[in-house]
């Protein structure tokens, strides 16, 4: 149970760590590729709309992936390997 949240918080730092590294590259002429990105899903701001008259539901997700959360998460992920054979 103790490596799962580990695991978690690992890739989570390297999901925001990405982020963070990603808009401050962004206007940097050499490194904005690393702000390079799409997203995925059905946008949150147009969302599926369910009408039932009773009951409307929205149905909305959205996944912003960028190369520098990608590099950031495998690194986060070998982070994790040799911090698990510490343990």
């Amino acid at each position: 149970m103790k490596r799962n949240f580990i695991l978690l918080f690992m890739l989570l730092a390297g999901v925001i760590f990405g982020a963070l590294l990603a808009s401050i590259t962004a206007d940097i002429p050499f490194l904005s590729w690393l702000s390079f990105g799409d997203s995925v899903g059905i946008a949150t701001g147009d969302p599926m709309i369910l009408d039932l008259s009773v009951l409307k539901l929205a149905f909305g997700f959205e996944l912003k992936v960028n190369i520098a959360q990608i590099i950031c998460v495998i690194l986060s992920i070998f982070a994790y390997k040799s911090l698990i054979q510490r343990l």
